[in-house]
């Protein structure tokens, strides 16, 4: 009898070869992912360069250029040499060195401009400088105009007197003549007081601090008003009677030994914060200069220089200014932030 062929099915292959060849594949998709997702990774850092202005001059040039100050001690002064120095200035350096990373330049060269209070905004407006960490204060009006880091001091406004003086309070200034240095939130606060409150104070505008404090020392005014810290860099120094360009920081006839004739006093009118400013709608540049001073101020990096530039000696005389961490400042630096206090 005759066996019935079974019909012929699929040859089907061993299980072992089988899951050798899916465990290819899916090796081989996985692989792909990640170049793909590394690729987007580059396409995406490279679009980020080409949309930030700053980035991108600072990459065809090969030089950032930086604002400094001729004497706003401790954050940004001359003290000898051919750069700056201060609190500030080191952020600045530290911004900088994340910029030479990004753009993958070792050799980008830093070029300082020396700036003051009436034109370091118009300065970054039109591109001359990219970077400004000095003694800028983060207002929402000024906003309109530049764009601001991470906050990186904290500080209220106060007002600098003659021992003996009636001036207690900002209350007194009524009737008064008051001085302030130009292009300053402090100058805009008097004038806004003047028409809110009707204070009728005579207020005199000087073109650096170290004229507004020869103005109080003189009898000129009655006040300087003024942040808080550069009050009392004054009293501690006596290093702001200058800040002609080239200048080094030199004593003016306020000396250490006269400081004990002056008082800073006054409850504080307001809150300010000093920022890092660069040019508006720069997101990318924002980025760098926000995530640098978040890890300065997150890791205690910042809090290291905070007591190198105002609770230890410093350039060139070597004084203290003596001036304890706030309440106000821990808090900042245990959570970073952009928010202006206006």
């Amino acid at each position: 009898m005759k066996r019935e062929s079974k019909p012929l099915g699929i040859a089907r292959k061993p299980r072992g070869r089988m899951r050798r060849s899916s465990v290819a594949r899916a090796l081989l998709v996985m692989c792909y992912v990640a170049f793909a997702c590394a690729c987007t990774f580059a396409v995406a850092s490279h679009a980020d360069e080409l949309d930030s202005p700053t980035l991108r001059k600072i990459r065809d040039t090969g030089t950032i250029v930086i604002g400094v100050r001729e004497a706003t001690v401790p954050f940004s002064y001359m003290a000898g040499g051919g750069h700056a120095t201060g609190y500030s200035y080191e952020i600045t350096q530290r911004i900088v060195e994340n910029v030479r990373a990004t753009l993958k330049l070792p050799a980008l060269r830093v070029r300082e401009l020396v700036v003051t209070p009436q034109n370091r905004i118009t300065l970054v407006q039109n591109g001359t400088i990219d970077l400004e960490c000095s003694t800028t204060t983060h207002t929402r009006e000024r906003e309109n105009d530049v764009a601001f880091s991470n906050s990186i001091f904290e500080y209220g406004v106060r007002m600098l007197v003659k021992r003996g003086s009636p001036v207690l309070d900002f209350g007194d200034l009524a009737g008064r003549t008051v001085v302030t240095t130009a292009g300053t939130s402090e100058e805009r606060l008097l004038r806004r007081w003047n028409m809110e409150r009707g204070m009728n104070m005579h207020i005199v505008v000087a073109k650096t601090h170290g004229e507004s404090v020869e103005a109080v020392r003189s009898g000129r005014a009655v006040a300087f008003v003024m942040d808080e810290p550069l009050l009392h860099a004054a009293l501690a120094t006596g290093y702001m009677a200058s800040e002609t360009p080239g200048a080094p920081v030199a004593q003016s006839a306020h000396t250490m030994s006269e400081a004990h004739a002056y008082a800073i006093v006054g409850s504080p009118a307001r809150s300010e914060v000093y920022g890092c400013m660069f040019r508006r709608g720069d997101t990318a540049f924002k980025r760098i200069a926000d995530d640098t001073i978040a890890k300065m101020e997150r890791s205690g990096e910042a809090l290291a220089l905070y007591r190198r530039w105002f609770e230890s000696p410093i350039a060139p005389a070597g004084v203290n200014l003596d001036y304890p961490m706030s309440e106000q400042m821990k808090a900042l630096f245990a959570n970073p932030n952009d928010q202006p206090l206006d």
